[in-house]
């Protein structure tokens, strides 16, 4: 992924491309198109849960509440939901996540994205993309 990254300090580094927005759940949203946002979980996210083994997602057709459950990512170490950011659509699902789930460890901001998102309105997406976090106010939660 091409962009400006916002790399925190060299103690506690924690990269966060400076084009998408987060949520405190350590997911990253990028706009598609005016409807559309592709999801996934954070560099922060996928190194806090180790090598990630399994990952179960919705089904292209389903709908997705904000805030909700929408999948979870299964690590060596642990289970972790992933929460919707959005209510939305689901679109899309990022398919070769089946047979290779590490995609979420190796390129979490590229191959490894989970789903893909369409509301109705492009208003009611450019509302819940203004309420998300940017990249620095991303960094600040997870150095909290």
């Amino acid at each position: 992924m091409k962009g400006r990254w916002l790399v925190s300090n060299e103690a506690s580094p924690v990269a966060a491309p400076a084009e998408l927005r987060y949520t405190a759940e350590h997911e990253w949203i990028q706009r598609v198109d005016a409807t559309t946002v592709r999801v996934g979980i954070t560099d922060y996210a996928q190194s806090q849960l180790g090598d990630v083994v399994f990952v179960q997602l919705p089904a292209v057709g389903d709908s997705v509440r904000s805030g909700d459950s929408m999948g979870e990512v299964e690590s060596t170490k642990s289970v972790s939901d992933i929460y919707a950011p959005l209510s939305a659509k689901v679109v899309a699902v990022n398919g070769d996540l089946e047979s290779s789930p590490d995609k979420v460890n190796t390129e979490p901001y590229g191959a490894g994205w989970l789903v893909e998102l369409a509301v109705d309105d492009e208003h009611a997406l450019a509302q819940a993309w203004e309420a998300m976090l940017d990249a620095a106010g991303y960094v600040s939660v997870v150095e909290g």
